[in-house]
């Protein structure tokens, strides 16, 4: 990804992340309308539209803000396949609803389809990792979360009542599990399937 070009729709990845009222209005204005009128006419109504659109603003600005989301695409292509994307996922769950897709509404920009599919998969990792993480046990939640707050383990023992070897080890443990209950959980072996 290192290789590929930032376009000049980078400016509202920007715009996203500095929470630029001009920017997100911009965006409202200009790419919305397209994203409703295909909900609309694919089952949806203008309701489904509007949480499509948060959801992805929120995915766009959390791959901006946690992983440096570089845009190598026009944000129109990028904006409309995530929308897309998750709006037909969303209607593959049991609903007994029809899909109905025309030609135009169908991107050909390979750099956008690449740039969804990463932002789809690092998205799906975080929500395997969340869900993985909630069923480990209270201790090692709190351990973990301690962890990734404070600056120090000496610290994290300190507050939890813990001997800093001990709290390392804990640690670790924790860690080991939580990553071997992701690699077992069957959305992971979904999401490294379909790769």
């Amino acid at each position: 990804m290192a290789d590929r070009k930032v376009h000049d729709d980078q400016k509202y990845i920007e715009g996203l992340l500095q929470n630029n009222t001009l920017v997100v209005s911009a965006i409202y204005e200009r790419f919305v309308p397209k994203v409703v009128r295909y909900i609309c006419n694919n089952s949806g109504d203008t309701s489904d539209a509007e949480d499509i659109v948060q959801e992805v603003l929120v995915t766009i600005y959390k791959q901006a803000r946690d992983k440096g989301l570089q845009l190598t695409c026009p944000f129109d292509a990028y904006f409309f396949l995530l929308c897309k994307r998750r709006w037909l996922n969303r209607l593959k769950k049991p609903s007994g609803r029809e899909v109905t897709m025309g030609e135009h509404d169908v991107y050909k920009d390979e750099g956008a389809e690449i740039l969804v599919m990463e932002t789809c998969i690092e998205d799906e990792k975080e929500r395997i990792f969340a869900m993985m993480f909630d069923r480990l046990g209270q201790v090692c939640r709190e351990l973990l979360r301690m962890s990734f707050r404070l600056k120090s383990m000496e610290e994290v023992a300190e507050k939890m009542g813990m001997t800093y070897a001990y709290a390392r080890k804990k640690k670790s443990l924790c860690t080991g599990k939580l990553a071997e209950m992701v690699r077992q959980s069957p959305e992971y072996e979904k999401l490294k399937s379909s790769l």
